[in-house]
């Protein structure tokens, strides 16, 4: 019974901390975005500054809540139902951090060691 506490409490902190992530994440993204707004900085590329930061705050969040939801499965509560949305969550979590990673990088995550190693004037070809 002890051990099923400490792992609802656990549970309870990835998923606070989770939340927090996002929220300061996203706090910090529009703070810096306001920032370099009012010191006069090219509006579109603090706008893809900020959409860069709020999706790595996003993914990051994400992987923390994926946390929680993966020990509630495991330890928690192993039902066949709780598996099932476990597995629904990954997906939904995978098909989101490959978008988000997309959109902040602006390339798919498979090519981004071809697209570093091409601008990078050190390499020989």
């Amino acid at each position: 019974m002890v051990f099923e506490r400490v792992m609802n409490d656990a549970v309870k902190a990835f998923e606070v901390l989770g939340v927090l992530i996002l929220i300061v994440g996203g706090l910090i993204a529009l703070v810096g975005c306001i920032i370099e707004l009012a010191r006069g900085e090219d509006a579109s590329r603090v706008f893809d500054d900020v959409r860069a930061r709020l999706g790595r705050a996003i993914l990051l969040g994400l992987e923390i809540l994926v946390v929680a939801d993966i020990i509630r499965t495991i330890v928690v509560s192993p039902t066949l139902s709780s598996a099932l949305t476990l597995g629904l969550i990954v997906v939904v979590r995978i098909a989101l951090s490959f978008a988000i990673d997309v959109e902040v990088d602006g390339v798919a995550p498979w090519r981004k060691a071809a697209t570093a190693a091409s601008s990078d004037p050190t390499t020989r070809i």
